[in-house]
């Protein structure tokens, strides 16, 4: 079920109504109502998958529980290793088992080898990475002792599958998200004023932005042996607008759903292209993954403590797994080589952490050297994503080739319904509203309502917003 379909538009406010006026102050039967919503929500795509999300539950459950009752090391880890390899194992062999198979085969026919392997047509149950992540960090913390493990289902299935937030996240925290199923839930009309806010500004980024930005993506990419520099240029520009203004939107209407029933998510962007430099890049991307990676793998593993060689092998860890969790292609792989290659060089010179406060600008010499860091680092992102984006890395290697050789910058209008000047336009509507807004978190409401800018975004949505063939949400594949 899609934010920005017909079903969902009926399917919110039925359990909205159901959650506030019939089980009001009703603790366990508000989350019952959830959890049956979320199966629901889920299992709209495809009902068999909800035995894959309720077997994770049900594992990580028990585990939890029994490692409460031992003290005993041996058995603790024994139990961690359950959960790790039950969730692990159900990720890898939905999402990876092919691509390891053909990744075999092709590694023994590039020195003559002919091999025989069997691939299956296996379908990639939505949101498993997110859901994965998420019942892990319960486990973890369990074992690490920061967590205590709940004894009701209800509440620890609830916290597993919470549907605005369970198919492409935030990754919630156990420890964040799970107390807030287990404590009584007042209506605030203040939060749902911020929740309907932050769920028309995530629209407007997935339908005015992303989805606009599509047709340009497609039609460039499919195309790039034919295309001028200029819209090669373009089509990476229009690629990182679309995946920011899909992946953020969902992210911001997850958190306005979630406070229209009287929970709070962790932010999981924060206007990351108007980075300064990577390090900031990836402290304002992505953040609940990037922070999960961070305390889950590269912490453990000595983090920037210690010689220059661990600094290095554990940069390049973090961001190949980062890029592998993304998806089972060599394209994704090489995106986090690329983006370790970009964040080494900051981080042993020990910069990697001299961007932490806001951005201000004056008519003034840093202030110019401050745009042009963030000119250059947006410049790094998009040739990154050029590699997410494209089908192979040899795509990705042609396109960027004939894109900084191809020479022409003749401003050609593309066979489709929309024209180039359009996407523009609203790129720099979308840069304008962030700008002016880039240190609060809801672009359209700070505790005081601004009535022209959210009938602006609002008349944007309806008049320019692609909702004919409701194109799903890019970290849905994840």
């Amino acid at each position: 079920m899609l934010f920005n379909s017909l079903e969902f538009l009926l399917f919110l406010p039925t359990v909205f109504v159901l959650y506030w006026f019939v089980f009001k102050n009703q603790l366990r039967e508000q989350n019952i109502l959830l959890l049956v919503a979320s199966y629901l929500f889920y299992g709209w795509w495809d009902w068999r998958f909800l035995s894959l999300i309720i077997l994770s539950t049900a594992i990580d459950y028990f585990v939890g529980l029994q490692m409460q009752k031992t003290q005993v090391i041996s058995k603790r880890k024994l139990l961690l290793a359950l959960s790790i390899t039950a969730n692990l194992g159900m990720l890898g062999f939905f999402k990876y088992f092919n691509f390891f198979v053909q990744s075999w085969i092709d590694a023994w026919s590039s020195v003559g080898v002919t091999m025989q392997g069997t691939t299956l047509s296996i379908v990639l149950p939505v949101g498993i990475s997110f859901y994965t992540f998420q019942t892990l960090s319960y486990t973890i913390d369990i074992y690490r002792k920061q967590l205590e493990p709940t004894k009701s289902f209800i509440d620890f299935a609830a916290f597993v599958t919470f549907f605005p937030q369970l198919v492409a996240g935030p990754i919630e925290r156990a420890s964040h998200l799970l107390p807030q199923f287990q404590k009584n839930r007042y209506f605030q009309f203040e939060q749902a004023i911020t929740g309907i806010h932050l769920i028309i500004w995530g629209l407007f980024k997935k339908v005015v932005i992303a989805d606009t930005c599509a047709t340009y993506v497609n039609e460039i990419f499919s195309n790039y042996e034919n295309m001028n520099t200029l819209s090669l240029l373009l089509g990476a520009v229009y690629f990182a607008f679309q995946i920011y203004g899909d992946f953020s939107g969902y992210s911001d209407m997850a958190i306005g759903i979630a406070k229209l029933f009287g929970f709070d998510l962790m932010r999981n962007f924060n206007y990351p292209y108007f980075s300064r430099d990577i390090a900031e890049f990836w402290r304002r991307w992505h953040i609940s993954l990037s922070t999960w990676f961070r305390d889950y793998l590269y912490i453990p593993l000595g983090g920037s403590i210690g010689n220059t060689v661990l600094k290095v092998r554990n940069t390049f860890i973090i961001f190949l797994v980062s890029g592998f969790w993304h998806g089972a292609n060599w394209t994704f792989i090489v995106w986090g080589f690329l983006n370790a290659l970009y964040f080494l060089p900051l981080l042993l010179q020990k910069k990697n952490r001299r961007h932490l406060d806001d951005i201000n600008l004056s008519w003034d010499f840093e202030s110019f050297k401050t745009v042009l860091s963030i000119l250059y680092t947006f410049f790094l992102t998009c040739l990154a994503w050029i590699f997410f984006r494209a089908n192979t890395v040899t795509d990705a290697f042609l396109y960027i080739k004939r894109m900084l050789m191809e020479g022409g910058f003749a401003i050609s209008y593309l066979s489709i319904e929309r024209y180039n000047i359009e996407g523009v336009l609203l790129i720099l509507i979308l840069l304008i509203f962030e700008w002016y807004n880039r240190n609060n978190d809801n672009p359209l409401y700070n505790g005081k309502l601004n009535w022209f800018k959210t009938i602006f975004v609002i008349f944007m949505i309806i008049t320019l917003g692609v909702f004919s063939n409701h194109l799903d949400f890019i970290y849905f594949q994840f």
